[in-house]
């Protein structure tokens, strides 16, 4: 019956161009670029392994139990409320990690495209952080009007960053026949600790189509749509990716790749090389263009899991509420964009800038792939056991190499302990909520059950 508030606005072209925003992230491409031309082979494998198991389990689990929540759903479903809460609260625990991140190099690409004054103010703890948090709630605001406007959002993201690949490759092409190429072009991944955790983050980069699966029941025709959309949003990001690493190669060296402002650099040295000073601010426009279709599309599925799971009566009732206007779980955003804050700020903590960015991509990537452990076995039960167990391959390679550090943390130990204190967190608070929850709702339903037969007893006697 709540689900019946919220309205089917997405079409083919909605869902597409939603799913390409949710899995297509920018911030992703320096990280690969940073780790040579093997990076290139690494998209190609996470393609093969991850996305085309991911696609096939998001369909069938998206036929099989229809509607709003889609991990969630599927999980309870398929293996009782515990672990649909579980899966439910650390995914979007998980979430809540990739947003200041991402709203953390989103800023940075912007500001220091701006020239040296700029590039200054990217490197400031307090301005990054401030514009960061502008940036969050702003994306919080705009996303709470509804789907019929908001899907505009997500396909402004996802043309945007087609856009933006589509310029890069050509400057890149251009600068290529002019001076060659910066880079030697060596497709055999660099097998050392320093690149291990990027194994985790090219996977993670990968991963995004579930996100697509959470809005079902505000999808036209989910069971014919969402497939359809999510072969073409898949096949689109890995040629996206593995083209504009190629790219960034072909402008610089990965020694001179920053993770967080390669992109800036590279647009700058395109510039220069081929007499176009005014491409840096327009890449660094449609960079913010694609972040405003990630923050939109994130903000908006994300938001599902919460609002399906308090219809359940595993969350207070309040993340259920539909907004009477514009048909959105209001409350559930607006929670999500307050605990996005909060840990932007925690994790700034006794830690470099850097190494505070590395360590909110590592819970992010921890958070984000273990409820993958649940949706590879639910596409099991579903009948997918080839995609099951590519799945699950990936994702355990990917948690054991989120845990490793790069070269740019200083102090081991404080990232492991945030890592490790960041996933028992996770866990734990989930139990302890779920726990606390089910009593209140199995208290409520015992109340309503006394109440139901005292009315019985008085119809009887007054009969």
């Amino acid at each position: 019956m709540i689900e019946g508030k919220l309205r089917r606005e997405l079409g083919l072209r909605d869902v597409t161009l939603f799913a390409i925003a949710c899995i297509v992230g920018t911030r992703w491409i320096p990280a690969a670029a940073h780790a040579g031309s093997g990076s290139i082979v690494l998209w190609l494998l996470a393609a093969v392994f991850l996305v085309i198991p991911l696609a096939v389990a998001v369909a069938a689990l998206t036929v099989k139990y229809p509607g709003a929540g889609g991990l969630y759903l599927w999980t309870r479903g398929d293996f009782g409320p515990w672990h649909g809460f579980l899966a439910f609260w650390v995914y979007w625990l998980g979430m809540t990690f990739w947003f200041p991140s991402a709203a953390m190099f989103y800023m940075s690409v912007g500001l220091e495209s701006l020239g040296p004054a700029g590039a200054h103010w990217g490197e400031n703890r307090l301005i990054l952080v401030s514009v960061a948090l502008v940036a969050i709630w702003i994306a919080v605001g705009t996303n709470l009007v509804g789907m019929k406007i908001g899907k505009w959002t997500e396909n402004l993201g996802g043309i945007g960053t087609w856009v933006m690949g589509a310029a890069l490759v050509a400057v890149a092409g251009l600068a290529w026949m002019r001076h060659g190429s910066a880079t030697p072009m060596h497709l055999m991944p660099s097998w050392n600790w320093g690149t291990v955790n990027l194994w985790a983050t090219i996977a993670y980069a990968m991963t995004g189509l579930e996100l697509a699966g959470m809005m079902g029941a505000e999808i036209h025709n989910p069971e014919r749509t969402l497939p359809r959309a999510g072969w073409i949003a898949s096949g689109s990001a890995t040629l996206f990716y593995a083209a504009t690493t190629v790219a960034l190669l072909v402008l610089l060296r990965p020694e001179g790749i920053s993770e967080l402002s390669g992109l800036a650099q590279a647009a700058e040295a395109a510039g220069r090389q081929i007499g176009m000073p005014w491409l840096a601010p327009g890449i660094a426009i449609l960079v913010m263009a694609s972040a405003v279709g990630q923050f939109g599309g994130t903000i908006t599925s994300v938001s599902r899991l919460p609002f399906a799971a308090a219809a359940d009566g595993l969350l207070p009732a309040a993340f259920a509420r539909v907004h009477p206007r514009w048909h959105t779980p209001h409350i559930a955003i607006l929670a999500y964009g307050a605990i996005a804050s909060v840990l932007l700020v925690a994790i700034q903590l006794g830690d470099t800038l850097r190494a505070a960015y590395q360590a909110l991509v590592s819970l992010m990537v921890i958070g984000g792939f273990l409820p993958f452990v649940y949706i590879f076995a639910s596409a099991w039960k579903a009948g997918k056991r080839a995609s099951a167990l590519s799945g699950w391959g990936v994702t355990a390679v990917a948690l054991a190499c989120c845990a490793v550090p790069t070269d740019q943390i200083t102090e081991a130990w404080l990232f492991e302990a945030k890592l490790a204190g960041g996933t028992a967190g996770m866990i734990a608070s989930g139990w302890v909520i779920y726990r606390w929850q089910a009593r209140r709702w199995a208290r409520a339903e015992r109340k309503r059950e006394i109440l139901a037969e005292g009315l019985g007893s008085v119809e009887l006697s007054e009969g």
